[in-house]
């Protein structure tokens, strides 16, 4: 059963639309636009019907925060009023609604266009589902291609998209960064997760193949590891069509070797202003890299490396995401011995 959430500041006209639809969908009501937004992050509806006419925030400002949201965006909202306004109407289509309907809303029209907008949602997300499935290749190819060039981290890019589903998961579960974390962007970020390095495909194998610690001119050369992969991710991205999961890997990319005290590179961002994903992603590099083997260094044992981890809480990692970290370690430790 398709689940609506209606926005409206009349406590009248949600029962009376309530009576209408709940013998059809599973309902959710909301009297104001940032009400909604909250309920938005708990559970994302399938349709949006959403009132114009609100204090302090209307329907139209709702409405651009909701497309501004990757969560969110896709889902289709029908614009309710009791304004019969031609301007009004066109104002509305023309911000991202699919649809107009003026109030008080005749039952069978509503349900017909409701409906019709659900078939059409449907549609296109059964298309873009068509888009994933190759986006994924593309993703796995590339991540092949890394690890061909680098036979010392056979498996790293598999694992750390695991680490970095664990650790999102626990964030979601303990209701942390209600307003950056759901299931939708947790299936972003271990999306994404497998393309952090793949700016590394235009670093030299001497130095990405070093069976020693690079030098300070080497390792110069190697940081340009993220800026490229960035730069890289766009170019390929810009060529195919719009998917959210693009954005959340530009910036793992990016900014997985950021540091929360803002130390680390290419930017030298701080706290939150690296994006959560890039967080989250460097707990999950900074572990793989300690309990793996590399040329230059034998694997540590998981219990060390935890510590290493936990003793970074406030420097290198967001203490937020380390404590988190450290409820899920034992996870961590059976996607470690796990061969990919």
């Amino acid at each position: 059963m398709s689940n609506l959430l209606i926005i409206d500041d009349n406590l009248m006209t949600l029962q009376q639309i309530n009576s209408m639809l709940e013998d059809t969908y599973d309902i959710s009501l909301a009297k104001s636009g940032s009400q909604a937004l909250l309920m938005c992050y708990q559970i994302i509806p399938d349709l949006i019907l959403l009132d114009i006419e609100m204090p302090e925030m209307d329907g139209f400002e709702t409405l651009a925060k909701i497309k501004k949201n990757m969560a969110l965006r896709h889902i289709p909202v029908i614009f309710l009023t009791s304004s019969h306004n031609t301007e009004l109407e066109v104002r509305a289509l023309k911000s991202g609604a699919v649809d107009f309907i003026n109030k008080p809303a005749d039952r069978e029209i509503l349900l017909h266009r409701i409906e019709v907008h659900l078939s059409l949602s449907s549609y296109n997300r059964q298309l873009e589902n068509k888009v994933r499935v190759l986006e994924d290749s593309i993703i796995a190819s590339f991540s092949d291609m890394i690890e061909y060039r680098d036979e010392n981290t056979g498996g790293h890019v598999a694992r750390t998209a695991k680490y970095v589903h664990v650790l999102a998961t626990e964030l979601l579960n303990r209701n942390k960064f209600l307003d950056e974390i759901n299931e939708f962007t947790v299936d972003m970020m271990s999306r994404a997760a497998p393309l952090h390095d793949v700016g590394k495909i235009a670093i030299s194998d001497v130095i990405l193949l070093k069976p020693s610690l690079l030098n300070d001119e080497e390792f110069a050369i190697m940081k340009t590891h993220t800026t490229v992969g960035g730069e890289l991710l766009r170019g390929i991205f810009s060529r195919v069509p719009d998917q959210s999961y693009h954005e959340f890997a530009i910036m793992i990319a990016e900014g997985h070797h950021e540091r929360w005290d803002g130390k680390g590179y290419p930017k030298g961002l701080k706290a939150e202003q690296i994006p959560l994903c890039a967080r989250v992603m460097s707990i999950a590099d900074v572990f793989d890299a300690l309990v793996d083997m590399r040329v230059y260094k034998r694997p540590m044992n998981h219990r060390d490396a935890c510590r290493i981890i936990l003793s970074e809480k406030g420097h290198m990692f967001d203490p937020a995401v380390v404590d988190a970290f450290e409820a899920v370690q034992d996870r961590f430790a059976e996607v470690s011995t796990h061969r990919y």
